[in-house]
């Protein structure tokens, strides 16, 4: 069984359907709902200064709040507790980094399906954490 579990979440039906499959299938983890503000790679080239500070806007962690308050509701409603984390960065990389710096042993993720592409069973984000990731993943369609 799993003891704690990373759950990307951007607020899709995907997301919320992974979610609570985390709650309802393993009562006894612990849940982290991670938001990872997306920094598209050409915009690596605009990071300044000595720290590498991210160009990421207040509105834009303020949305991402909103999205993880989402999140925490749900928690109530399954009378869970939620852990929630903000992160920016390229998507993939970043949840496969917080489930190693959280010490996930799982990872429960919505697939986001595209018609006429290629990939149709697993979304680009998805197919490259269950690749990269460490630990097990659960992919929810």
């Amino acid at each position: 069984m799993a003891d704690r579990i990373l759950v990307p979440y951007d607020g899709s039906p995907q997301a919320t359907e992974a979610l609570e499959l985390a709650f309802e299938n393993f009562p006894d983890a612990a849940v982290i709902a991670l938001y990872v503000i997306e920094i598209p790679v050409g915009r690596w080239a605009q990071i300044v200064g000595p720290e590498l500070q991210l160009p990421v806007t207040e509105r834009m962690r303020e949305y991402a709040a909103d999205v993880l308050e989402s999140a925490s509701e749900i928690a109530t409603e399954h009378g869970r507790s939620l852990e929630t984390e903000i992160v920016t960065g390229e998507p993939d990389h970043r949840i496969v980094a917080q489930a190693e710096e959280k010490s996930a042993d799982l990872i429960v993720i919505g697939s986001h399906s595209q018609a006429g592409v290629s990939r149709l069973l697993l979304g680009s984000v998805a197919e490259k954490v269950v690749r990269r990731s460490p630990v097990s993943v659960l992919v929810v369609r």
